[in-house]
């Protein structure tokens, strides 16, 4: 199939050379979370280097309203990137053959003959785990020119914020392999096995243990206490002078003392499940600087994400294009205060536990009223890492606009139910006259609230596998 996904490569890059050469306006649409803004930034920043005169703006979905807004606008072409599967036939008779969609969300039989979509599974490519929109922007700016290649690690960036280091120790998979060692090629990108705790190039030691939540260790995540408790009976040093002590400060035989303590303080729990899930692939920037967000591409993910979340998409985009001054500043603060909702939201899940329905296969989760609609992916994929989650299937709805409910699912760890939450969301919403989709362990979608209890007992069948699934 590589041949194939070469010639679309090719047709995209004669199509956007002649719209160039001819002066044409060119936008791109792009989505709000960490894949849609890198992905979104690689084909700007390649359409920008190739000349053209490009527009690039963000939203939380694809609609008809979208669509619309789409269509009234004054630009000649669109290039669409995370959003669109199942949007084909409404773009065409919108749009004409003016646009192109990147994305790797699983899409209809039907999709597959369209040749303005671009997809990752059209050629034989698993989207969920083996490229991510930021990929296929990628493969698409290295068509427009072999220089941008120098791009590539904005697509790793955007392939950890999709989750997609499924291999062994958090390695990459499938098309994405090549992303990582064009990177390295170039002396962008180190890859390193190390203690995979947040904030490693930022956080204080304690903070950052007290901050992992994936995997979930009961009684030290979320307790600042514990953990302090923790390093000091490990006679572990926090500060460095006058400076907090970052992950990335220690010693190799300082993280075997944490590893040692973690262990044992585990030990009453899965504690080799922890373990397994603490240890792994980090990957650094060396370019950035030291105790940057920038330089830990995790940490950029999950700055990408806070942008998107709370409304500060522009941010991340000019981040993710080069800026370094102004755009970095605030980019700080919004991931201060994105780690601050995200506690609060997760407090008010633990405190007022009525919200929270659990069965032997499934957690649904309320949270309508407190967690916004931009939130939902983020608080259903922790809820996902939690231990006492595992195995389970992780359902969360919120508020929408315009009398809507959303609703996002995901996959805990050790999940091994083969529903595949896109077909199971795309088909649920579809049935009840709403939209859905994404990817087997990641999906969701939205309906109108007079059409929730009917959805719900649609999601709980499918749950317990009496639907028939197929992906057409």
């Amino acid at each position: 199939m590589g041949k194939v996904l070469d010639q679309h490569l090719s047709n995209f890059n004669d199509v956007i050379s002649d719209l160039i050469k001819n002066g044409k306006d060119i936008s791109v649409v792009t989505h709000i979370d960490c894949d849609g803004l890198t992905s979104g930034a690689i084909i700007t920043k390649a359409l920008i280097r190739a000349g053209a005169k490009v527009t690039v703006r963000t939203t939380k979905e694809m609609s008809a309203q979208t669509i619309k807004t789409m269509e009234s606008d004054s630009r000649d072409f669109h290039v669409i990137t995370d959003l669109g599967g199942g949007f084909g036939k409404q773009l065409n008779e919108s749009l004409g053959q003016n646009w192109f969609v990147l994305d790797h969300h699983e899409i209809s039989e039907e999709e597959h003959e369209n040749d303005n979509i671009i997809n990752a599974w059209k050629y034989g490519i698993n989207g969920g785990t083996e490229i991510c929109a930021g990929g296929m922007a990628f493969l698409a700016a290295k068509a427009l020119d072999g220089k941008n290649s120098d791009l590539a690690p904005i697509a790793v960036v955007s392939a950890l914020g999709d989750r997609q280091d499924q291999g062994e120790k958090k390695s990459f998979l499938g098309k994405n392999i090549d992303i990582i060692e064009e990177a390295k090629s170039q002396g962008a990108l180190h890859v390193d096995m190390d203690l995979l705790l947040v904030g490693r190039e930022t956080r204080p030691l304690v903070d950052a243990l007290a901050f992992t939540s994936q995997p979930f260790i009961e009684g030290l995540t979320w307790n600042r206490d514990t953990c302090l408790s923790l390093f000091k009976s490990a006679d572990i040093n926090l500060k460095d002078g006058g400076r907090w002590r970052t992950p990335a400060d220690l010693t190799e035989d300082e993280k075997r003392l944490v590893i040692e303590s973690i262990t044992k303080f585990a030990s009453s729990q899965n504690a080799t499940q922890i373990m397994e899930e603490l240890i792994g692939y980090t990957y650094t920037f060396p370019g950035e600087e030291r105790r940057s967000f920038l330089r830990d591409a995790r940490e950029f993910s999950t700055m990408l994400n806070s942008c998107g979340r709370i409304g500060r998409s522009g941010v991340g985009i000019s981040i993710c294009m080069g800026d370094r001054n102004r755009m970095l500043y605030e980019g700080e603060n919004i991931l201060l205060e994105y780690r601050k909702l995200i506690r609060d939201y997760m407090n008010i899940l633990t405190n007022e536990r009525w919200r929270i329905s659990d069965s032997a296969r499934c957690v649904m989760v309320n949270g309508e009223g407190i967690i916004p609609e931009t939130m939902t992916g983020t608080i259903s994929s922790l809820l996902a890492g939690s231990p006492k989650n595992a195995g389970k299937i992780i359902i969360l709805r919120t508020n929408s606009e315009e009398n809507t409910i959303k609703f996002s699912s995901r996959k805990s760890m050790g999940c091994k139910t083969d529903v595949n939450l896109s077909v199971l969301m795309k088909s649920g919403a579809e049935k009840f006259n709403g939209i859905g989709g994404g990817h087997d362990a990641a999906a969701g979608a939205k309906i109108t609230k007079d059409k929730l209890d009917g959805f719900l007992d649609y999601l709980e069948d499918g749950v317990n596998g009496n639907h028939t699934q197929n992906n057409n």
